[in-house]
């Protein structure tokens, strides 16, 4: 996917003055950085000493081990999957190879490399993703639990092999701050781990090839951060890995100073990026739990080499744990709100591993948990040497910051509200801002929508994500107003995109009502809300949860002109549905137990279910980025002139 004219254009019209003078500046410092020779600094006798304390890697309990191991021992085969793409060759790979489109990134000078355009470079998220060594951190736990030092050897083998390839400054592996970032916290929690191999010091600090790639790699975060409109989950990658890097690897003159600069930066995105909630601003739960991890790999950095973190720090890692606990569903799945990519911070986990209960098994560990946060049963290999090196904080009752006595239901600021019934029924609705800064990078079309499980089956679905580059049509889907469950005006998304990670329009909305205190007493929850996003038109919205009757209506109205409309509720992939005319009888089973609902739709409307649709892309849902399967979507065509409001009820039988 190549850039045009038009987009560049459109792009600048969302920077401020700082921004372009400050993207001015970085090209004239890559231009520069074609030609200069940097001298690296002589580094002798340096000492790796930010080990994990005695003790932490025989706490990691069996069936965490097991599970890591296991996932160790594909590793060594050369098995993996990467965004649906099954990987045969991770015994020896091609750094530059993308197994999806089979072609290879080109080489040259890093920022001449068109990354984004699949034509020539390949999905660079394939590409990239390997890059992150995460894999390699896996391999690196499996050597600190067990002492196999075969896992220590394929690790080291690897990693001088992408030295050899990816020279600095050259490739598309210097081309993205955020790659840079999480690749060298992979490299300290690698050098940790292998702490007791008797190699760790050749590969690493005794390694004039790896400590040249290390100062690069600072070198090049220090000159290059992402700033104002992209100053987003970037920008925290960027400053947590540098500030990692900077504690565990000290070893060069200028070590002290970029610590101290990536501290500031991390404290100052941090707070940024966080609502006073606890909730990601990017309202995109995938980088709530991206941000948050690498908040608590940062924090464990800083304990462990004695550097005293800004006062804000800890609370809004604090508060991130808190909404997190208050969001996720009766099996600890979150909301699928705005883009996920499957991106994580830190890996040190086998298969299987679920990511939310393990955030919130560090954050139990690191915080401790307040009496509403839900139980976390599973154990993982990270939350136990993580939380070795963190310094023990205050508990819930001595806390610096007030913590929720309640589980919160709505977050006024994230426009989030989540309505509960009984048997796990589970409403989220979407009140809030269009997204993060002025491109809302990682933003969906999705005003208004609702998102509706049972006992964690996705009954109504948000869709999910699929894709970012290469797929135009794909990623306009995903992220459009059709491709969610809210209304569609004239044909027409609510915001307007400018491109793949950028909007130029957004939709305001506001929240006119939240009351969540009936649906525990059996009683009714409420919620409404509406959106600007059409011209002359307004679309209000409201959701009632009736806990008694386990029963869930929503109320649209478009107030003003009105216009052809489109309202579409997308079916969790496990939900057989049988619609007619205007009723669909809906179907599943959970653990062995059938379960069914009935979803009564508006009659002024004409339904018609789709399933796994191309031209145009219709009745999708995507697991996880890069994989996509059929599901249901009911579509009601009409016409809306604001004299009456499109009711639908959903009820849950027994």
């Amino acid at each position: 996917m190549t850039m045009s004219a038009g987009w560049y254009l459109r792009r600048l019209s969302r920077m401020g003055p700082r921004e372009i003078g400050g993207r001015a500046g970085d090209a004239l410092r890559r231009r520069h950085w074609r030609s200069a020779r940097p001298r690296v600094p002589n580094v002798s006798g340096a000492r790796f000493t930010a080990v994990l304390p005695a003790g932490a890697v025989a706490s990691v309990s069996p069936d965490a081990a097991k599970r890591l191991v296991a996932e160790a021992d594909r590793l060594m085969a050369g098995h993996a999957e990467c965004f649906g793409v099954v990987r045969d060759d991770l015994a020896d790979p091609d750094w530059w190879y993308d197994p999806k489109t089979g072609r290879r990134a080109p080489w040259g000078y890093a920022f001449g490399v068109p990354y984004r355009d699949e034509d020539v470079v390949g999905d660079v998220k394939q590409i990239w993703e390997l890059s992150r060594h995460q894999y390699l951190t896996v391999l690196a736990a499996a050597y600190a639990v067990t002492g196999d030092e075969r896992y220590a050897e394929r690790v080291a083998g690897h990693l001088r092999s992408w030295w050899a390839a990816n020279a600095p400054l050259h490739g598309v592996h210097w081309t993205s701050g955020i790659e840079l970032g999480i690749r060298l916290l992979s490299w300290v929690w690698i050098r940790r781990l292998l702490d007791g191999w008797p190699g760790a010091a050749g590969l690493f600090e005794d390694n004039p090839v790896a400590l040249h790639q290390i100062w690069h790699h600072q070198r090049w975060l220090a000159a290059f951060p992402s700033r104002g409109s992209s100053a987003n989950n970037h920008a925290v990658a960027e400053a947590a890995g540098q500030f990692a890097a900077s504690c565990a690897f000290g070893w060069f003159p200028a070590s002290a100073r970029l610590r101290d600069d990536a501290l500031r930066s991390l404290e100052r995105h941090l707070r940024g990026n966080t609502f006073l909630s606890g909730l990601n601003r990017e309202l995109a739960t995938e980088y709530h739990g991206l941000v948050l991890e690498l908040g608590l790999a940062a924090l464990a950095e800083a304990d462990l080499a004695g550097v005293p973190v800004p006062p804000s720090v800890r609370p809004v890692l604090l508060r991130m744990t808190d909404a997190l606990a208050a969001v996720v569903d009766d099996r600890l799945r979150p909301p699928r709100q705005g883009d996920a990519d499957d991106g994580h911070g830190l890996v040190v986990d086998g298969a299987g591993t679920d990511r939310w209960a393990s955030l919130l098994a560090t954050g139990e560990a690191v915080f401790g948990r307040l009496p509403w946060w839900p139980e976390v049963t599973a154990a993982d290999v990270r939350t136990p040497l993580l939380a070795a090196l963190v310094r023990p904080y205050p508990g819930a009752t001595a806390a610096p910051v007030a913590r929720p006595a309640k589980r919160p239901a709505h977050f006024a600021d994230a426009g989030l509200t989540v309505l509960r019934g009984p048997d796990g029924i589970w409403c989220r609705c979407d009140g809030g801002p269009h997204g993060f800064l002025s491109i809302a990078a990682h933003a969906h079309a999705d005003a208004l929508s609702v998102e509706v499980r049972h006992d964690g089956v996705d009954v109504l679905a948000d869709p999910g994500t699929y894709c970012y580059h290469g797929q135009p049509v794909w990623r306009r889907y995903f992220r459009s107003t059709l491709g969610h469950n809210t209304l569609e005006l004239d044909g027409a998304d609510q915001s307007v995109s400018g491109g793949p990670f950028l909007w130029t329009r957004h939709a305001r909305s506001r929240v006119l009502a939240a009351d969540t205190s009936g649906a525990p007493d059996g009683g009714t929850s409420r919620w409404c809300a509406e959106h600007d996003g059409y011209p002359h038109s307004v679309h209000r919205r409201q959701v009632e949860l009736t806990a008694g009757r386990r029963e869930l209506k929503v109320v649209d109205e478009v107030r003003g002109r009105g216009g052809a409309v489109r309202l579409a509720f997308h079916l969790g992939p496990a939900i057989a549905a049988v619609l007619t005319e205007n009723r669909a009888e809906l179907s599943w089973t959970r653990d062995g137990e059938e379960r069914s609902a009935a979803l009564d739709l508006p009659g002024q409307l004409r339904w018609q279910a789709h399933r796994g649709e191309t031209d145009p892309p219709l009745g999708w849902y995507s697991p996880g980025f890069g994989r996509r399967e059929p599901a249901t979507t009911l579509v009601g065509t009409g016409f809306a002139d604001g004299a009456q409001g499109f009711t639908t009820v959903l009820r849950f039988r027994g």
